[in-house]
């Protein structure tokens, strides 16, 4: 029971990585305030989540919303010990893997925003309280598209996960002298209910070019994100601040 008697707070978490990440957690015993900008899948992860799990609607970038749920949870649970900024992604625009010069600058800024904002705002809100307790981990995710290491990703997600592992270095001198633990995970292709739709058009070729390039032969399913976030979140990572883990089954490019 690695989060008894803790308080997780995890974006994103009505599906996909942010869920599966809920899932352990309540599972080992936090209690669990699950934040999305979608009631009815909201709703039904909250209530498979079962008594441990608290649903909020908000909306991750709107800073008016993203205060409020922090100040209410810290009202009703007293603190909170845990951050998982999950909010995030490429699929909010038409054409996701567009070349630079097709991208145009609303696609760019949205993209920019999605990735970048909601970590920010939720981070921004969330580290007073974690500094009045002296104590707090924040895990962010980020994806092997920052480090230039995924040619199907654009241009404009690729700087905003780029953003996230240098948002977390920095962040860990700021806050390691409070106590505060912040690192992050960059993932590779994971099947969510999000991305799984995309994998399935792909060509039986192109799936089994991804595997063969991956030398664990699998594509990664949510619960492998969410197990090393957790691992993070927990005191088994009590010295490890400022990193970003490649989560990629060894995929190297």
């Amino acid at each position: 029971m690695r989060f008894k008697g803790k308080v997780a707070l995890i974006t994103a978490a009505a599906n996909g990585i942010g869920r599966a990440t809920a899932e352990i957690m309540a599972r080992e015993g936090a209690v669990v305030v699950c934040v999305d900008n979608h009631s009815e899948r909201l709703d039904a992860a909250v209530a498979a989540l079962g008594s441990q799990a608290h649903g909020r609607l908000c909306n991750a970038l709107d800073q008016g919303q993203v205060d409020e749920v922090v100040a209410n949870t810290v009202k009703e649970f007293g603190r909170i010990d845990i951050l998982v900024n999950a909010v995030g992604g490429s699929t909010i625009i038409a054409k996701p893997s567009a070349m630079v010069e097709e991208h145009s600058l609303d696609d760019w800024q949205r993209v920019i925003a999605f990735n970048l904002d909601g970590t920010f705002l939720f981070t921004h809100a969330v580290v007073p309280v974690m500094k009045r307790q002296k104590s707090g981990k924040i895990v962010n995710l980020a994806s092997i598209a920052g480090r230039g290491m995924s040619v199907a990703s654009g241009s404009a997600y690729a700087a905003a996960k780029g953003g996230i592992i240098a948002f977390t270095r920095k962040l860990s001198f700021e806050l390691g002298p409070f106590g505060i633990n912040i690192n992050a995970i960059a993932p590779s292709l994971t099947l969510t209910e999000r991305i799984r739709p995309h994998w399935n058009q792909r060509s039986p070729e192109a799936q089994s070019a991804q595997i063969e390039n991956t030398p664990l032969r699998r594509v990664a399913e949510a619960s492998d994100q969410a197990k090393v976030i957790c691992f993070l979140a927990s005191s088994d990572a009590d010295f490890v601040t400022g990193l970003t883990i490649d989560v990629t089954g060894g995929q190297s490019g």
